[in-house]
């Protein structure tokens, strides 16, 4: 695909345009700074760029200032003591050398226990807790699915779990396949639910649209708070390379 970059300024805002052969514009703000980008179709002119991201400037701003104060972990040593997420509780990592077979178990209301071989790295056991997550999550998320697909009519060829830098979940409508989050392992399993209930929707209406809102409204009418409810949390630590 052909493809052209350049950066324009929009009301002191530097906006970075790229034209593809595509049908419609899209206008993102990403984090951790709040990278404003167009993709846009050839045909599009610079002036009908600045109109489009004149016409966002006010949701614009509020997702950049959102990106700013928007809380993130520090980068985990894997210690005793550390604070890690599960279902929404914190818990103080408690870490037990041992031969046996390695990786995390809760026990009780505030302790997750990780056992680890002798002279295991951070990242080793980054990866056992990001492990246990995703099997965690394996188990989670079947039920949720079966519970809406039911409710919203319609069914998935597959679904996934990924890791991911700025989206909750993704849908791809045509392939009917949907991707969780390994990041909603630590949220609330209604936060999770919420989630799964959005992706599913995709199957119904593409688009982030009244429609699309009149669908989550009929079917779970308090999406909003648990929309808000997953900013509760810090999100985990990235390492992010910057366009600009």
């Amino acid at each position: 695909m052909n493809t052209e970059r350049h950066n324009i300024t929009v009301s002191g805002i530097r906006v970075e345009v790229i034209r593809k052969n595509i049908k419609n514009l899209h206008l993102g703000v990403y984090p951790p700074t709040g990278r404003v980008r167009v993709a846009a179709p050839m045909r599009v002119s610079n002036d009908a760029v600045r109109l489009a991201v004149i016409g966002k400037l006010a949701w614009i701003r509020r997702q950049k200032e959102r990106f700013e104060h928007q809380p993130r972990e520090s980068l985990r040593e894997m210690v005793s003591g550390e604070s890690h997420y599960y279902l929404g509780r914190r818990y103080r990592l408690q870490v037990v050398v041992a031969d046996g077979p390695p990786g995390p178990a809760v026990r009780g209301q505030s302790i997750l226990e990780m056992r680890v071989r002798p002279k295991s790295t951070a990242a080793a056991r980054r990866r056992l807790l990001a492990n246990w997550y995703r099997e965690q999550l394996k188990e989670l998320v079947p039920p949720l699915l079966a519970k809406w697909q039911r409710q919203l009519g319609v069914s998935v060829a597959g679904w996934g779990i990924r890791r991911m830098k700025t989206k909750w979940g993704t849908c791809n409508a045509k392939a009917r396949r949907i991707w969780i989050n390994l990041e909603l392992a630590k949220k609330s399993v209604r936060s999770l639910e919420y989630v799964v209930m959005h992706e599913l929707v995709h199957l119904i209406e593409r688009h982030h649209n009244d429609a699309f809102m009149a669908i989550c409204d009929e079917h779970l009418p308090q999406w909003r708070s648990l929309r808000e409810e997953l900013t509760c949390l810090p999100l985990a630590h990235e390492v992010w390379k910057e366009r600009f």
